[in-house]
């Protein structure tokens, strides 16, 4: 049934005004000072959505959203579902290759970009076929039309009829083994995060403050952002910019976040700063985690730092936002957690079957956030949409005591001496060691042609290498097995990673 209710948009924007909160922020920017009150987004949503119209976008065509975490964002987003016409934020961090096939591959209509990010696009777009609109945030060159015009004076329009059912956006996924695939998510898969892991595991509330280093485009940042304090009337905190560990220590000191968003390399890197120079003075409640597994000392030392909890979780651009964490009061790190509520979770071998607790099996997700489909990609939906279960591709294993515990990327795992090694394990051991930051491992044949693990770590400022090996070496033997040791390791500068912060090992394995 089409109803404007069921337009995500009435409840996450609109829905503010008729409970009193249309003065208070609803976002920040942290390096201008620019800041977007629930008023004025639920206005400048509507004409967005109106201009939309005005420029003969129709519903359901898509516009592409090249756009840093800034106010127009969030404006520009629910303006087109208001209008029903689809956003399809994009990497901010991609090459102009790739820009084009997203593009071309969503046949976007319009294209919003902020201005820093013009020149990555300006080669491909004399040739699409599918973009009749260039809105530009910021200077316009020639050709383009400045975002302020776009809107100028445009009749601002109401959240129009959708089915709950319909498609309300794209995100395209990493890529992080192949080319990008658009992930169609509809109205109500919005609002089912929000109900899941927003209100039932974060509890968060309309005074928190949020900071999240995962930015729009991300599905985990689309939520901590957007989703999650819209859905209570929250404020956030935007940073456009590279997040730093000094600069997100910066901001957390200037603007007191009470909830704090972010991946393990990044909170890796924060400990090692605030071991340098301390912790910053804010209020906060609660940290979380998602886009690899948080490696256990990580964790524990970010805790002792700070003596706030990080709630490592597991999310997918498929599921949209996390579906398996670690809970408030019940965090061990080392684990993923449980399922959050509203969540299925199964363990299966390569049959199908389910595996027993100790063994380790692919993990199926079953919840009302999953994806409808990949886009023109039929027989990638197929082998990851079954029925109601969504495959993930990750490797778990589950407790006695129900917890999961990450093993590894399907394609990451191999056997050593006909027993399966999970790569993260080998790595957390790495981490653990006071002069690694951050470590990769994979499999490589030694001289008999066997498999067996190599490892690549990213030391510690001002860490030598020298007589480091062997000693490396010995504290993963100490630490999770004799047999699981790296055989090899390479100190490298930095280890190959997507734009949203995952390790790439298949590049690792490639220069093998």
């Amino acid at each position: 049934m089409l109803t404007a209710e069921a337009n995500a948009a009435r409840f996450f924007v609109d829905r503010h005004l008729d409970e009193g909160r249309g003065e208070k922020a609803a976002y920040l920017e942290a390096e201008t000072g620019r800041s977007l009150s629930y008023a004025q987004l639920a206005d400048g949503s509507g004409q967005v959505a109106g201009a939309l119209a005005r420029a003969g976008i129709r519903p359901e065509e898509r516009v592409a959203m090249l756009v840093l975490d800034q106010v127009e964002f969030p404006q520009i987003f629910w303006g087109a579902l208001k209008a029903g016409v689809i956003p399809v934020p994009l990497n901010t961090l991609l090459g102009t290759d790739v820009y084009d096939m997203i593009l071309r591959d969503a046949r976007a209509s319009a294209l919003f970009i902020s201005d820093a990010l013009w020149l990555t696009v300006e080669p491909l777009l004399a040739d699409n076929p599918y973009l009749r609109h260039v809105i530009v945030i910021g200077d316009a060159p020639e050709g383009t039309t400045t975002y302020d015009s776009f809107i100028d004076e445009a009749p601002a329009q109401s959240a129009i009829p959708v089915n709950p059912d319909e498609v309300a956006f794209w995100l395209y996924s990493s890529g992080s083994t192949g080319q990008p695939k658009g992930v169609a998510h509809v109205h109500s898969a919005l609002q089912a995060t929000a109900d899941t892991y927003g209100a039932q595991v974060l509890g968060i509330r309309e005074d928190e403050v949020v900071l999240s280093a995962a930015k729009f485009f991300f599905a985990y940042g689309l939520g901590n952002a957007m989703t999650f304090p819209l859905s209570v009337g929250a404020t956030t905190v935007l940073f456009a910019g590279r997040p730093t560990p000094q600069d997100m220590l910066a901001t957390m000191d200037a603007h007191k976040p009470s909830l704090f968003c972010g991946v393990p390399t990044l909170f890796a890197a924060m400990v090692a700063e605030m071991d340098k120079a301390g912790v910053p003075d804010t209020p906060l409640r609660l940290c979380i985690s998602a886009g690899e597994a948080l490696p256990e000392d990580v964790g524990t030392r970010w805790e002792k730092h700070t003596g706030v909890a990080i709630l490592d979780g597991v999310g997918s651009t498929e599921m949209l936002h996390i579906f398996l964490s670690n809970r408030i009061g019940d965090v061990v790190y080392g684990t993923s957690g449980v399922a959050v509520p509203g969540y299925d979770l199964r363990l299966v071998d390569e049959t199908g079957a389910e595996v027993p607790p100790g063994e380790v099996g692919e993990l199926l997700v079953s919840g009302a956030s999953a994806a409808n489909c990949y886009w023109n990609q039929r027989d990638k939906t197929r082998q990851t949409f079954e029925g109601i279960w969504t495959r993930t591709g990750d490797k778990y294993e589950r407790r006695t005591d129900g917890r999961l515990i990450y093993c590894g990327r399907t394609d990451d795992m191999f056997k050593v001496s006909g027993i399966w090694l999970s790569p993260f394990e080998v790595e957390s051991a790495l981490a653990g060691h006071e002069a690694v930051l951050e470590a990769a491992v994979v499999a490589k044949r030694d001289a008999d042609g066997l498999e067996k693990p190599k490892a690549f770590v990213v030391l510690q400022t001002g860490q030598s290498d020298d007589a480091l090996i062997e000693a490396l070496k010995a504290h993963v033997k100490d630490k999770i097995g004799k047999w699981k040791y790296p055989r090899w390791i390479d100190v490298v500068d930095e280890l190959p990673k997507t734009a949203t912060g995952k390790i790439q090992r298949f590049k690792l394995r490639e220069g093998n």
